[in-house]
C-alpha cells in the first residue's frame, strides 16, 4: 500500500501519510478511552464534557498565534518537536493512571497540553501538504489522509481504545505516547521544505490580522468557516456527553460504546471513497448544501430514538457527509490560499471550526446536566436548520481568487 501511494504522490507524501496513520490510531485510542477514564473518576456530565472542552480550548486561545508561527518557521521541524512533547505528556499520564494517582485535574492538564500541541501540529501539517504534492493532486492526497483517519482513528482505534481500557486503564494512553514518538521519527525523514515566505519583520499581530482579513474577504471560505464554526458548537454540544447518552438512553456497555463509535468509521470510509467523484457528478454546491441537511436530520433523529441500530445508521450517514465535506473544503482552501498565508488562514478557519467545538463541548455538559442527555440534540437540530437557511445562497458562490485581498 505504501509503495502504491509513493508511486502516485511521491515518497515524501508516503512518509507524511504513514505518520498520519500512526498518530491517528493513537489519537483514536485516547478519544475512546478518555471519556471512560473520566467517567470512572466522576459521574458529573459537566466534568465529563469538560474533558473535551479542555482539549479544544487551546484552539480558541492559541490557534491564531500558532498559525502566525507556522508561517514563520520550519514546518517539518515544528511538527516533529510537538509530537515528541505530546509523547512525553501522555507517558506521564500513563504513569499516574498505573499508580492510581490520576485525578481529573491531572487529566485536564495533559489534555490542555495535547490540545495546544494540536494547534501547532495540525496547522503545520495542513500547510505542509501543498509543498509535498502538486496542486492537482491535492483532492487525492486529502482523500487518502481522510481515509487513513477514518480507518485508523475511528474503525480500528475506537474499539481498541475501549477494550484496552477495560483490560488495563493505563494501556491506551501509553500506546498513544508511542504512536506520537513513531510519527515524529517518520516526519523527521521528510526532505526539508522551502522556508515559509511570510516576512519575519512584520509583527505577529499584523501577521495574524493579514490572515484573518484574507479569510473574511473570501465569501465562500468565510461562509464555510462560519457554517462549520456554528455547526461544531451544535455537534459538540450534542456529542460531548455521548458516552452517557449511550449508557443511559441506549443501554450499551463500555465496550459496546467503543463499537458504536465505529459507525463513524464505516460512513467515513465510504465518504472518502466517493468524495471526489461525488463532487464531479453533482457539483460542489449540491454536496455542501446536502451536507447541511444531513446535519439537521442527524441531530433530530438522535434526539428522538432509543434504538441503537437507528443510531448506527444515522452515524454512518453523518460521518460519510463529514468526510465528503472535509475533503472538499480542505482541497478548496489549500488550492485558493497563497502558500505564504496557509498557516494563518488555516488557523483563522480553525478558530471558528475547532473553537466552536470547544464552546459546544462546554455548553453540552451544562445543557445535559440541566435538561437531560437529549436536550443538546434538539438544540443542535434547530441550530443547524438556521445555519442551512443562512448559508444556502452563499454556498453557490464561485471560488474566485478575486474576492480575496490583494497581495500587499
Amino acid at each position: 500500500m505504501r509503495a502504491l501511494v509513493s508511486a502516485r504522490l511521491g515518497a515524501d507524501f508516503a512518509k507524511l501519510w504513514t505518520a498520519s496513520a500512526v498518530s491517528n490510531i493513537g489519537d483514536g485510542i485516547t478519544m475512546a478511552a478518555g471519556p471512560l477514564l473520566v467517567a470512572s473518576i466522576t459521574e458529573s456530565p459537566a466534568l465529563i464534557a469538560g474533558a473535551v472542552f479542555v482539549q479544544q480550548l487551546p484552539w480558541l486561545l492559541f490557534a491564531l498565534l500558532s498559525g502566525a508561527y507556522v508561517d514563520r518557521i520550519d514546518r517539518r521541524r515544528l511538527v516533529v518537536a510537538v509530537n515528541l512533547v505530546r509523547a512525553v505528556a501522555l507517558a506521564t499520564l500513563t504513569v499516574t493512571i498505573a499508580t492510581d494517582t490520576v485525578t481529573v485535574v491531572i487529566f485536564y492538564a495533559v489534555l490542555f497540553l495535547l490540545g495546544t500541541g494540536e494547534t501547532l501540529a495540525d496547522t503545520a501539517m495542513g500547510a505542509l501538504l501543498p509543498s509535498v504534492v502538486a496542486p492537482d493532486r491535492l483532492p487525492s492526497a486529502n482523500a487518502r489522509l481522510y481515509a487513513t483517519f477514518t480507518i485508523g482513528n475511528q474503525f480500528v482505534a475506537k474499539p481498541l481504545g475501549a477494550g484496552l481500557f477495560v483490560i488495563a486503564a493505563a494501556a491506551p494512553f501509553g500506546l498513544n505516547a508511542l504512536t506520537f514518538a513513531v510519527a515524529a521519527v517518520l516526519l523527521a525523514g521528510l526532505r526539508p521544505a522551502p522556508a515559509p515566505a511570510a516576512t519575519t519583520r512584520a509583527s505577529v499581530v499584523r501577521s495574524i490580522a493579514e490572515g484573518v482579513r484574507w479569510l473574511w474577504r473570501h465569501r465562500l471560505l468565510r461562509t464555510l468557516a462560519l457554517s462549520m464554526g456554528v455547526g461544531n458548537v451544535a455537534f459538540c454540544a450534542a456529542f460531548a456527553v455521548f458516552v452517557l447518552y449511550c449508557r443511559q438512553r441506549l443501554g450499551v456497555s463500555g465496550v459496546g460504546y467503543g463499537f458504536l463509535l465505529t459507525a463513524f468509521a464505516v460512513g467515513g470510509l465510504a465518504g472518502t471513497a466517493v468524495a471526489t467523484r461525488l463532487v464531479r457528478m453533482v457539483g460542489r454546491t449540491v454536496v455542501l448544501r446536502g451536507g447541511l441537511i444531513v446535519e439537521v436530520v442527524t441531530h433530530l433523529v438522535l434526539a428522538t430514538t432509543t434504538a441503537a441500530w437507528v443510531v448506527v445508521v444515522v452515524l454512518v450517514v453523518f460521518s460519510a457527509h463529514g468526510m465528503v465535506w472535509g475533503i472538499t473544503v480542505a482541497s478548496l482552501r489549500q488550492r485558493l490560499v497563497p502558500s505564504r498565508l496557509l498557516g494563518r488562514v488555516g488557523s483563522a478557519y480553525a478558530v471558528l471550526d475547532l473553537g466552536g467545538a470547544a464552546v459546544g463541548s462546554l455548553l453540552g455538559g451544562l445543557i445535559a446536566g440541566s435538561w437531560g442527555n437529549t436536550a443538546p440534540f434538539w438544540i443542535a437540530g434547530v441550530t443547524m436548520a438556521v445555519v442551512a437557511v443562512a448559508a444556502w445562497r452563499p454556498l453557490a458562490q464561485s471560488p474566485n481568487r478575486s474576492e480575496t485581498i490583494e497581495e500587499s
